[in-house]
Protein backbone atom coordinates (compact mmCIF):
# COMPACT_ATOMS: atom_id res chain seq x y z
CA UNK A 1 0.00 0.00 0.00
CA UNK A 2 2.53 2.60 1.12
CA UNK A 3 6.21 1.99 0.63
CA UNK A 4 8.29 2.24 3.84
CA UNK A 5 10.55 4.85 2.21
CA UNK A 6 7.69 7.35 2.01
CA UNK A 7 6.88 6.77 5.64
CA UNK A 8 10.24 7.59 7.23
CA UNK A 9 9.50 11.15 8.31
CA UNK A 10 6.03 10.34 9.68
CA UNK A 11 5.52 9.13 13.26
CA UNK A 12 4.30 5.56 13.87
CA UNK A 13 0.56 5.06 14.17
CA UNK A 14 -0.41 4.27 17.79
CA UNK A 15 -2.52 1.22 18.54
CA UNK A 16 -5.76 3.12 19.10
CA UNK A 17 -9.17 2.43 17.61
CA UNK A 18 -10.13 6.04 16.82
CA UNK A 19 -8.17 9.23 16.17
CA UNK A 20 -9.34 12.84 16.22
CA UNK A 21 -8.70 15.11 13.26
CA UNK A 22 -5.92 16.84 15.23
CA UNK A 23 -4.17 13.54 15.93
CA UNK A 24 -4.45 12.49 12.28
CA UNK A 25 -3.13 15.88 11.25
CA UNK A 26 -0.01 15.28 13.37
CA UNK A 27 0.37 11.64 12.28
CA UNK A 28 0.17 12.50 8.57
CA UNK A 29 1.78 15.97 8.54
CA UNK A 30 -1.30 17.47 6.89
CA UNK A 31 -3.40 20.36 8.22
CA UNK A 32 -6.97 19.63 9.37
CA UNK A 33 -8.58 21.76 6.64
CA UNK A 34 -6.72 19.70 4.04
CA UNK A 35 -8.09 16.49 5.60
CA UNK A 36 -11.64 17.88 5.42
CA UNK A 37 -11.08 18.80 1.77
CA UNK A 38 -9.70 15.33 0.96
CA UNK A 39 -12.86 13.79 2.45
CA UNK A 40 -14.81 15.53 -0.32
CA UNK A 41 -12.38 14.49 -3.05
CA UNK A 42 -11.66 10.86 -2.14
CA UNK A 43 -14.67 8.56 -1.64
CA UNK A 44 -12.47 6.00 0.19
CA UNK A 45 -11.98 8.47 3.04
CA UNK A 46 -15.01 8.35 5.34
CA UNK A 47 -14.31 9.03 9.00
CA UNK A 48 -16.98 8.20 11.57
CA UNK A 49 -18.92 11.29 12.66
CA UNK A 50 -20.28 11.49 16.16
CA UNK A 51 -21.68 14.14 18.49
CA UNK A 52 -21.42 17.64 17.14
CA UNK A 53 -20.22 16.33 13.77
CA UNK A 54 -16.81 15.46 15.24
CA UNK A 55 -14.70 13.27 13.02
CA UNK A 56 -13.09 10.09 14.29
CA UNK A 57 -10.67 8.36 11.97
CA UNK A 58 -9.78 4.68 12.15
CA UNK A 59 -6.38 3.17 11.43
CA UNK A 60 -7.41 2.32 7.84
CA UNK A 61 -8.35 5.97 7.29
CA UNK A 62 -4.92 7.08 8.52
CA UNK A 63 -3.23 4.65 6.11
CA UNK A 64 -5.33 5.95 3.22
CA UNK A 65 -4.48 9.55 4.15
CA UNK A 66 -0.78 8.68 4.21
CA UNK A 67 -1.12 7.07 0.79
CA UNK A 68 -2.95 10.14 -0.57
CA UNK A 69 -0.27 12.39 0.91
CA UNK A 70 2.45 10.31 -0.70
CA UNK A 71 0.75 10.35 -4.11
CA UNK A 72 0.17 14.11 -4.02
CA UNK A 73 3.31 15.40 -2.30
CA UNK A 74 5.99 12.81 -3.10
CA UNK A 75 4.89 11.39 -6.46
CA UNK A 76 3.47 14.62 -7.90
CA UNK A 77 0.00 13.32 -8.75
CA UNK A 78 -2.93 15.69 -9.18
CA UNK A 79 -6.05 15.19 -7.06
CA UNK A 80 -7.78 13.50 -10.02
CA UNK A 81 -4.77 11.30 -10.73
CA UNK A 82 -4.47 10.24 -7.09
CA UNK A 83 -8.21 9.49 -7.00
CA UNK A 84 -7.88 7.28 -10.09
CA UNK A 85 -4.82 5.53 -8.67
CA UNK A 86 -6.59 4.77 -5.38
CA UNK A 87 -9.72 3.57 -7.20
CA UNK A 88 -7.57 1.29 -9.39
CA UNK A 89 -5.77 -0.12 -6.35
CA UNK A 90 -9.11 -0.80 -4.66
CA UNK A 91 -10.43 -2.56 -7.76
CA UNK A 92 -7.31 -4.77 -7.89
CA UNK A 93 -7.77 -5.71 -4.21
CA UNK A 94 -11.45 -6.55 -4.83
CA UNK A 95 -10.58 -8.78 -7.81
CA UNK A 96 -7.85 -10.51 -5.82
CA UNK A 97 -10.21 -11.19 -2.91
CA UNK A 98 -12.87 -12.49 -5.29
CA UNK A 99 -10.37 -14.84 -6.92
CA UNK A 100 -9.31 -16.19 -3.51
CA UNK A 101 -12.93 -16.82 -2.55
CA UNK A 102 -13.59 -18.59 -5.84
CA UNK A 103 -10.53 -20.83 -5.39
CA UNK A 104 -11.60 -21.70 -1.86
CA UNK A 105 -15.16 -22.52 -3.01
CA UNK A 106 -13.83 -24.69 -5.82
CA UNK A 107 -11.67 -26.71 -3.42
CA UNK A 108 -14.60 -27.17 -1.05
CA UNK A 109 -16.93 -28.21 -3.89
CA UNK A 110 -14.38 -30.74 -5.15
CA UNK A 111 -14.20 -32.21 -1.63
CA UNK A 112 -18.00 -32.48 -1.50
CA UNK A 113 -18.00 -34.15 -4.93
CA UNK A 114 -15.45 -36.73 -3.74
CA UNK A 115 -17.63 -37.50 -0.72
CA UNK A 116 -20.73 -37.88 -2.90
CA UNK A 117 -18.95 -40.24 -5.32
CA UNK A 118 -18.08 -42.71 -2.55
Amino acid sequence: MLEPGNNDELPPIPGKRYFTIGEVSDLCAVKPHVLRYWEQEFPQLKPVKRRGNRRYYQRQDVLIIRQIRSLLYDDGFTIGGARQRLTGDQAKEDVSQSQQIIKQLRVELEQVLKILRR
